[in-house]
């Protein structure tokens, strides 16, 4: 699922203020770093530890959100006789962080970078992650670099990692390269992300990958005012996701190889779930074809019709349990992520995510022939709980705070009578999900006899800005 877009550069208002204190205060969400913590970072930000070998020769670009300044990814991609080749050089956190000291330990309790309109909680200080370890424009950076080969169909030949110092020539933004594209402008690095992204994703769909185009919930803030909008994905912003994906699919395969590493994993859906999606598709008039599979399927829905847009959120729940699996020497029994068929691990946003500092140097020893440093191999086991709980933690906090900026924003409607699509349904209960164009909203919906995927009137009948509760009712029920 792609993460809803959560500004951070507007203060609260004042009617959210005491929502936003109750929901970081019960999920136990990080307020500043300690002084300790601060002082190392101050000190390795100046002092890191930099690799002998210099590859600033190489022209990376990154390519995020326009105003994303914690920057863990760059590429350079060109042509070969046989295909292409992708340098990918990605931020080396190692470089700064002291094994068992305050800075590792703050990493571990945080697990991952949290986001709020207002605000990001970052897994490191700041003068760390939007400073001198994020590979911004025209700064020579410590970075782990992979070299990646790919065949004209997109296929992937061969892979390695390595450090070195990099030096990134431009900071992209989505938006930005999505209209130079369009306009015949991007320049040799887009024209071959485009290239390749689109291979990549037909062979995603060859083996069974399902990337399913679901609209994101936004929070947008100006000034004051927060409002919520639904975005559909540019399509630069797939083709870029598919350099992390090749990446993340390489480094499984290097760990399946030397026999130890860091997977994540995500069980195949099971054959009843199946079964079920085909029953919701029947039910809401939509042909599935008994000769095809749900990743065809899901491919050919448009999340813009009411009907498929309640089938391709009901298929976002075929897929659950995702998690991360250590191992050393025996393969896991299950080693796959279902949802792109096929081994995957997490080594592209160290920056933002604990698990990748980790994954990425069992890589650099795996390719260099060497044993695991010892920080990594004493601390292996533990990472699993750690990143499935921070996970969790930051799941509940995105989906809390668009719940709180629902209830704000309609707050001022209550009795008001809105027109939505029924996205789910819980007959026993006489309860269902609504979502509205306009405001951007989800919410839970009480009346008998809800249909999925119809378009009902509804009242709103209550809207909570301290628990974010939103309530619909439907007219007559």
């Amino acid at each position: 699922m792609p993460r809803r877009h959560l500004s951070l550069r507007h203060s609260e208002p004042p009617a959210l203020r005491e929502g936003l204190r109750r929901l970081r205060a019960s999920l136990g969400v990080p307020g500043g770093f300690s002084v300790e913590v601060l002082a190392e970072a101050e000190r390795v930000a100046s002092a890191p530890r930099l690799p002998a070998v210099d590859r600033t020769d190489l022209e990376f670009v990154t390519l995020d959100p326009e105003t994303s300044t914690d920057l863990d990814q760059a590429f350079h991609l060109g042509r070969t006789p046989s295909g292409y080749r992708l340098e990918y050089a990605i931020a080396d956190v190692a470089a700064f962080v002291t094994p068992g000291g305050h800075l590792d330990t703050a990493t571990h309790e945080r697990g991952e970078t949290l986001y709020a309109p207002n605000r990001k909680t970052p897994l490191h200080p700041p003068v760390l992650s939007d400073g001198a370890a994020s590979l911004l424009p025209g700064q020579v950076r410590p970075a782990l670099i992979w070299e990646l080969d790919f065949d004209a169909s997109g296929q992937t030949t061969s892979a390695r990692v390595s450090r070195g110092l990099v030096r990134s020539r431009a900071k992209l933004g989505y938006v930005a390269a999505q209209a130079a594209l369009d306009a015949g402008a991007g320049g040799e690095q887009l024209e071959l992300l485009r290239e390749l992204g689109r291979l990549r994703l037909d062979l995603e769909a060859a083996r069974g990958g399902v990337s399913l185009s679901v609209p994101e919930q936004e929070v947008v803030a100006t000034d004051d005012h927060w409002t919520l909008e639904f975005r559909a994905p540019l399509p630069v912003e797939d083709w870029n996701a598919q350099l992390s994906l090749a990446t993340g699919m390489a480094a499984a395969g290097l760990m399946l190889q030397g026999g130890v590493g860091i997977l994540r994993t995500l069980p195949p859906a099971r054959d009843g779930s199946v079964a079920k999606l085909r029953r919701i598709a029947a039910a809401l008039g939509i042909r599935w074809r008994t000769e095809e599979g749900y990743p065809e399927f899901v491919r050919g829905l448009d999340g813009a019709v009411p009907a498929e847009a309640a089938m391709v959120n009901s298929c976002t729940m075929l897929f659950r349990g995702a998690g991360y699996q250590t191992f050393r020497g025996a393969v896991p029994d299950q080693p796959l992520h279902a949802a792109i068929a096929a081994p995957y691990a997490h080594v592209t946003a160290p920056l933002r995510r604990l698990v990748d500092r980790y994954a990425g140097e069992i890589c650099v020893a795996i390719c260099a022939g060497q044993d695991l440093p010892d920080w990594v191999a004493q601390a292996m086991d533990s990472l699993p709980a750690v990143m499935d709980g921070s996970s969790r933690r930051a799941k509940k906090y995105e989906r809390g705070v668009v719940d709180l900026v629902e209830a704000m924003v309609l707050a001022p409607a209550l009795g008001r009578t809105f027109t939505g699509t029924v996205l789910e349904v819980d007959t026993e209960a006489d309860l269902g999900v609504l979502q509205l164009a306009d405001p951007a909203v989800e919410a839970k919906v009480k009346g008998a006899g809800l249909v999925l995927g119809e378009q009902v009137s509804a009242t709103l009948v209550s809207a909570d800005l301290l628990s974010g509760r939103v309530e619909f009712r439907v007219l007559d029920s």
